[in-house]
């Protein structure tokens, strides 16, 4: 896999870890600016097809409409190869808004990436 664009470092931490593979935890505002970054590293991950990708969004303060374009095109490709995509960690800024555009009816979403890794 290859490593996330440099411009990604302002909104993504790090896509995998030795304890977690297939966490990406995403941190600060996820807008306009930045969604491409988060595209091309959800699309470096979803091209290996994993069984699942958890979202880690408890360092994310923002989320615009091209920030939810990109979750719900990556939700899509998982899904379309029998993977699991969750969502954890949304705080409650971030809750407020999946559950004014109704996302939190798409996504899996739960309240840590413990609690999301564990219900696979």
């Amino acid at each position: 896999m290859k490593p996330p664009p440099r411009a990604a470092a302002v909104c993504v931490a790090a896509i995998t870890s030795q304890h977690r593979p297939n966490v990406l935890p995403l941190k600060r505002e996820i807008d306009l600016h930045v969604s491409p970054a988060v595209t091309e590293s959800l699309n470096a991950i979803t091209e290996e097809k994993p069984e699942r990708i958890v979202i880690d969004l408890s360092r994310a303060t923002y989320i615009d409409s091209a920030g939810l374009a990109a979750l719900i095109l990556a939700m899509q490709k998982v899904q379309a190869f029998g993977g699991k995509f969750f969502l954890a960690g949304l705080d409650e800024t971030m809750s407020s808004i999946f559950e004014t555009s109704r996302l939190n009816r798409i996504f899996q979403i739960f309240p840590d990436v413990d609690a999301a890794l564990a219900a696979i």
